[in-house]
């Protein structure tokens, strides 16, 4: 299959600061069938992407950033006659990155639902042994000066775990959910000449 990627870049620099990556896809009667599951017995436009071409968009985009642009540059050889499978093609990219966004958007949700119900909790409890339990032993009780110090301990260690997924764990959703959008509305230019291609390339290379 003749699949690959460019990444522009003017020197080696962090996965944020990469503008821009192409996704170069060649389209021929011999490799068409080779982006679809060969498994699937729906129309072509209707199925499912190989595992293998999934692999390779995952790989292509791993290093994007927040502010990389992403695009699609197809190779249609053979005189152009494969043109017309460009969009079926560009379509079922879209529809798979689609779906890989609403499931992460829904379970973002269930990421944010889940926390939010254990911190509510959480307070309850620190609230529960701050408030209700020196008002019932009173403030010069023994049990109440032996427990107080690890209370108060207790409160912090049982409101930092959803502190801090709420605080640290979010990012890597809405990076993703970025980046599958980003795909799913990615640029598509058709190439139909070798002199083109090459010209993509050299621009590429004089780029880096």
């Amino acid at each position: 299959m003749h699949w690959c990627f460019s990444v522009s870049k003017n020197h080696v620099m962090p996965k944020s600061c990469i503008p821009k990556i192409s996704i170069y896809l060649r389209i021929d009667s011999n490799s068409i069938n080779n982006y679809f599951n060969p498994h699937d017995p729906a129309r072509l436009d209707k199925r499912q992407l190989g595992q293998e071409f999934k692999n390779y968009l995952d790989t292509a985009v791993a290093n994007a950033g927040r502010h990389t642009k992403i695009d699609f540059k197809v190779f249609c050889c053979e005189s152009g006659s494969m043109r017309f499978m460009v969009d079926p093609l560009i379509k079922t990219i879209r529809r798979h990155f689609q779906i890989q966004k609403t499931l992460k958007e829904v379970e973002f949700k269930k990421f944010k639902k889940k926390n939010y119900t254990l911190l509510l909790f959480s307070i309850a409890v620190v609230m529960f042994c701050q408030g209700v339990l020196p008002a019932v032993f009173g403030t010069d009780h023994r049990i109440h000066s032996m427990f107080s110090n690890a209370i108060d301990v207790f409160s912090w260690v049982i409101l930092w775990k959803p502190i801090e997924r709420l605080i640290f764990y979010w990012n890597p959703f809405l990076k993703e959910i970025l980046l599958y959008n980003k795909i799913q509305n990615a640029e598509v230019k058709i190439v139909e000449s070798e002199e083109e291609l090459i010209d993509y390339h050299m621009e590429h290379f004089d780029a880096a």
